[in-house]
């Protein structure tokens, strides 16, 4: 009993308790960000600048779109909540998209995926099991999300396969390929919609603990003020992708890093540090059922929602992106989904499981770090 009192003791006092208050600190990397571009300072520090800016922003952004789904009652809020949940990183995207940076575009999406079920609910399980035996969350909803995830994993897989099959590898990019592509982004992305009616209207009530799981609170901000805020938040996240985006191709000659790396690792981190933060904090509570939310359900936005759109986007844009990922990448994101379920299938967690999430997140940073460009 000593022990773990020590520990809560100890876990109270940690600087990053209250987000708000660091998010807001970041915010000073803002205006440093657009100082440093515009004087054309190493692209080293307008990286490391831009993507920290980046990062309160998207919080910004995250808490104008949750109380705007306050205001806009539970079915257009889920909607909201559900599509603007990885705008920051949608941005981030678009704009190496825009660049041509397609193998970037491909690392950061199957890097959220990984990171979000790894990382993000590795550290959520881990905090939230300190001092406590265990934690227990709704097993249907756990098994809902994986369901969702592990069918969005076989479509990512698919393209690869028939990549396999007609070339012999995974470098080629035929047209046939990009067709498939598209017309899986169109599947994947039908299936997202029709999500929304078995959450929001069919089976709503399996997802009642998770709505009544999550603190209670008005709006910290106005209606207008959060349109106003998730306006000015959208156009500056969009200005220091493009900063962030232009520099890195030095950043990678600097650092001796690869597109892969950066995309799966850095940018990866970059566009869902704040939601990140959230997921710990609600575990911390004993809030497992919203931490696994947040975590299983972004993965599953990137893979049903994110991925496709930008499929289809790059096709109007000009930059035709398929969905065929590499072998490392393909590894990562099923063995992210398989450990996830055998961790989630009985229905409780504890800290020893979020430290096992942990180990193969480094393993799997380990192995993308040493892969050749």
């Amino acid at each position: 009993m000593t022990s773990n009192a020590g520990l809560k003791s100890v876990w109270r006092k940690l600087p990053f308790q209250d987000n708000s208050k660091w998010l807001n600190l970041m915010l000073l990397a803002v205006p440093v960000a657009f100082l440093l571009h515009y004087t054309d300072a190493s692209p080293l520090m307008i990286f490391a600048f831009a993507s920290l800016a980046i990062i309160p922003l998207a919080g910004l952004l995250g808490n104008a779109t949750e109380a705007l789904a306050v205001y806009s009652g539970p079915t257009i809020g889920g909607i909201l909540n559900a599509t603007m949940g990885n705008a920051a990183e949608l941005i981030i995207a678009f704009f190496a998209l825009r660049a041509g940076h397609i193998e970037v575009v491909k690392a950061s999406l199957s890097g959220s995926i990984i990171g979000n079920v790894l990382l993000v609910l590795g550290l959520s399980i881990l905090v939230g099991g300190i001092g406590r035996q265990k934690q227990t969350f709704s097993r249907t909803v756990s098994s809902a999300n994986s369901t969702m995830l592990f069918i969005a994993a076989i479509a990512l897989i698919m393209p690869a396969v028939y990549d396999l099959a007609l070339t012999g590898g995974l470098k080629a990019n035929p047209p046939t390929l990009q067709k498939l592509s598209l017309l899986t982004s169109v599947v994947l992305m039908a299936l997202y919609l029709i999500s929304f009616i078995f959450m929001l209207k069919t089976h709503r009530s399996l997802f009642t603990a998770q709505a009544e799981d999550a603190p209670k609170h008005k709006p910290k901000m106005s209606r207008t003020t959060a349109l106003v805020t998730l306006a000015v938040a959208t156009v500056f996240i969009a200005f220091l992708s493009e900063m962030l985006v232009g520099e890195i191709e030095a950043v990678t000659k600097t650092l001796g890093l690869t597109e892969l790396f950066v995309g799966v690792i850095v940018v990866a981190i970059i566009g869902n540090a704040a939601e990140h933060s959230a997921a710990i904090m609600v575990a911390h509570r004993n809030q497992m059922d919203l931490a696994l939310g947040i975590a299983v359900g972004s993965s599953t936005q990137i893979a049903l929602f994110v991925a496709p759109l930008l499929v289809m986007i790059s096709w109007v844009i000009g930059h035709p992106m398929s969905l065929v990922f590499n072998a490392f990448e393909l590894a990562g994101v099923v063995l992210s989904v398989l450990i996830v379920e055998m961790i989630s299938y009985d229905g409780e967690t504890n800290w020893f499981e979020g430290a096992q999430l942990l180990a193969v997140y480094l393993i799997l940073a380990m192995s993308f770090y040493f892969v050749p460009a």
